[in-house]
């Protein structure tokens, strides 16, 4: 970065700092101080070692006041006229404590060594043992292994999700699991449908990284209580909750290439029921980058401004939590300066501006004599408007959506016989407009469904769901799933799954970095629903008290799918499924802790993903699918001292080879065939990130760098000398687009 470049960032960076400080706190400071709540992390000692317990029971003697520990073990709780705080967890001895003036508490609960734990667990990432599906939590400990300035880069140390960009210009990110975008992947926020629609396009980029609790990343078909879209995977993420989360916290962040961030978040407990939030972002990139000298940003410039206030309300008989969500982002690429050789002497420019305004609201009827029956009401609401330009291309996308879901939940005579009954309503209506293509459609969707859950001790549960949905232009999507849980030993689980999955593409917005291109966009036909079905099979192998591995196998096949076909430099052709279409997944992964100070995790990929092609010219050709790397390696190490006061971690990923297209000037304009198509290959490479932490008693530090090898793909946009010209194509990216990245940070933390 030179000197300049350095100039403009630190005065953008500050300002940025200045200006979203200044407001949230003007906006929020009327009603804030700090809460009275007694605050404490719950421990349990096994082999005289000790670690956080999730999900502990929190509550003060004689009263209703209670609440639980999270995924790090701490809680927070309204301070009460009683004295004795009682502390239970499932296998542990419940503790009951006399309370004065103590703060920040440290309970360790002891093993009563007579149940199975309840999860495996490891320094950073949890196994959840008891569910069907087999689910990695990510925990905040593991997010804060990499900068995770945001949802995109929350996967780094993760082996089953992989992250990278879409194109070479709009800096848009895709995540892939199972072998497939992360469009078949149903993405939840709280148990939300959330980043679907025209949000998969930039989607990850509007959760930030500090905003994020958890992640549970699930494999296979999900539970149909979250609804019909779940192809190859359910991701839930959780927020940071008023009543949960630290009074205040600060995290500022930038980095080498000119990007600087401040998240602020508050949270204040109003009294026994009432509690307040504030997440807020503010991030931008002004720095004009080519460091592959081809005139062309390597990531756009960028300003994004983001922030929820959220509410909870939580009495022994009703928790409600709601609040509202504000988004905009402005984003411009594209050439850096004229090109003689275009056209009337205009750049060629990308441009984007997203407003996305959003509601939710949940509401939950508790039953205290019952604890195994609820009722549950879900809704939200989304307007999304984005405008972008390519070039001299316009593309206009519009969404309205509103979703609905009810849901109860019993036992049939004992708990080892439960269920869930519901109905859910959704409307999507989308208006897009790209160039002279027009696409536009409203859906309204009611549904209905229904999931049983057996438990035989500790050795079986199965979960068998169903939903029948009433498509008004599809008309009746009937959904079967199944999961299925045996523990062969106190050290072993074996699970199976099987499920269908429906969702209806959004082409343009899904396939959105293949627009900064001179192809002709071509629609063969009217683009059918996806339907697929997904199988799984999985085994979990305790290897000492918190070692573990973890060996999957999934497929995916599909009865209908769309198709981007890229095989031809001149056109993107949209059309249905001719043939078949599947994805086999098979991994084997690692974690290991052999000391309190080191954690460990390898891993080991393999993909198989294939796709009929060929309907422009009446051909069905299985190909392997472009872009998707068939191996992946993942090697994490993580090293802390005592109480966490310095933490290093380091990881390194090598990406196998993959199937991508001929570049224009090799391509034959003359071809007329499918079979024995000549395709270029793209050769492996190396990533290799670090990070090392100083914490202090409220303040974090941290210094990191990401892709050090400072690995590129050369010229990732074709024709960039001619972006007017009929070889120009900018969304033929495989690998990293910027080379070495240097960053650095802080995280404040008050109470909480």
């Amino acid at each position: 970065m030179n000197k300049n470049s350095l100039v403009i960032f630190v005065i953008s960076y500050f300002q940025i700092m200045q200006t979203t400080i200044k407001f949230i706190f003007f906006l929020f400071i009327s009603f804030y101080t700090f809460s009275q709540n007694l605050t404490g992390t719950v421990f349990g000692l096994e082999k005289d070692k000790k670690e956080p317990l999730i999900g502990a029971t929190v509550n003060w003697q004689g009263t209703k006041i209670a609440t639980t520990t999270d995924v790090e073990g701490k809680f927070s709780i309204p301070r009460a006229k009683a004295n004795r705080l009682i502390i239970s967890f499932v296998g542990y001895k419940s503790d009951t404590l006399l309370i004065k003036d103590d703060t920040d508490l440290q309970i360790i609960l002891q093993n009563e060594n007579q149940l199975n734990e309840v999860v495996i667990r490891g320094n950073s990432t949890v196994i959840d043992k008891l569910s069907p599906i087999q689910t990695e939590i990510i925990t905040s400990k593991a997010l804060a292994k990499a900068a995770c300035c945001n949802l995109s880069e929350s996967f780094e140390t993760n082996a089953s999700v992989s992250v990278s960009y879409n194109d070479a210009v709009t800096g848009a990110k895709q995540i892939q699991m199972l072998g497939l975008a992360g469009t078949y992947i149903q993405m939840n926020v709280e148990n939300i449908p959330s980043l679907r629609g025209l949000a998969t396009t930039f989607g990850l980029n509007y959760v930030p990284g500090t905003w994020i609790q958890s992640i549970d990343v699930g494999k296979g078909a999900g539970s149909v209580v979250n609804g019909y879209e779940s192809m190859t995977g359910q991701m839930n993420i959780e927020l940071q909750k008023p009543d949960m989360a630290e009074k205040v916290f600060l995290n500022t962040y930038f980095n080498s290439l000119g990007r600087g961030e401040v998240n602020l978040n508050l949270a204040k407990i109003l009294n026994k029921r009432w509690s307040v939030g504030v997440l807020s972002h503010a991030s931008a990139l002004q720095t004009p980058l080519d460091q592959n000298k081809d005139n062309f940003y390597d990531l756009p410039k960028y300003y994004q401004g983001n922030i929820i206030n959220r509410w909870k309300y939580q009495s022994e008989k009703l928790m409600a939590q709601f609040g509202v969500k504000f988004l905009y982002e402005d984003r411009l690429g594209g050439e850096i300066k004229v090109n003689p050789l275009n056209l009337n002497g205009t750049k060629y420019n990308f441009s984007n501006k997203t407003n996305r305004i959003e509601f939710f609201s949940k509401t939950a009827k508790l039953f205290p004599s019952k604890p195994y029956r609820g009722l549950g009401f879900i809704m939200n609401g989304v307007l999304h408007d984005s405008q972008s330009k390519f070039g001299f291309k316009p593309y206009d996308g519009k969404q309205k959506t509103l979703y609905g879901n009810l849901i109860y939940q019993d036992i049939i005579s004992n708990t080892n016989h439960s269920y869930k009954i519901g109905s859910s309503f959704l409307l999507d209506d989308f208006d897009e407009i790209y160039g002279n293509i027009e696409r536009k459609r409203t859906e309204i969707v009611p549904g209905a469904f229904a999931e049983y859950t057996f438990k035989y001790l500790d050795k079986i549960t199965a979960v068998a769901g169903s939903r029948i949905d009433f498509h008004n232009l599809y008309g009746k999507i009937f959904t079967p799933r199944l999961h299925l849980l045996y523990a062969l030993n106190e050290k072993t689980d074996f699970r199976l799954s099987a499920g269908k999955g429906f969702r209806v593409p959004n082409p343009l917005a899904e396939y959105y970095g293949n627009l900064v291109s001179s192809r002709n966009v071509v629609f063969l036909e009217e683009i059918k629903p996806e339907i697929s079905w997904n199988y799984g099979i999985s085994l979990t192998k305790e290897l000492g008290r918190k070692n573990n591995v973890v060996l999957d196998f999934y497929r995916t096949d599909f009865k209908n799918q769309l198709v981007a076909d890229m095989e031809h430099f001149r056109s993107l052709y949209f059309y249905n499924l001719d043939g078949k279409s599947f994805a086999n997944s098979a991994q084997i992964e690692f974690n290991l802790v052999p000391t309190d100070k080191i954690e460990i995790k390898i891993a080991y990929r393999y993909f198989d993903v294939k796709q009929s092609i060929g309907k422009p010219f009446r051909e069905s050709i299985l190909l392997p699918k472009m872009f998707i790397n068939r191996d992946r390696i993942l090697f994490n190490i993580g090293y802390a001292l005592p109480y966490d006061k310095w933490k290093a971690d380091f990881t390194i990923q090598w990406n196998g080879t993959r199937r991508i297209p001929l570049s224009g000037e090799n391509q034959s304009v003359s071809h007329i065939t499918y079979v024995g198509m000549n395709t270029d290959i793209a050769p492996a490479f190396y990533n290799i990130n670090a990070q090392i932490t100083r914490n202090f008693r409220r303040w974090e530090v941290y210094l990191g760098g990401e892709n050090l090898t400072n690995f590129t793909q050369k010229n990732p946009i074709r024709g960039a000398d001619v972006p007017f010209g009929t070889l120009f194509d900018g969304g033929m990216a495989w690998g990293p687009i910027v080379g070495r990245i240097i960053y650095f940070g802080t995280r404040y933390k008050l109470g909480g």
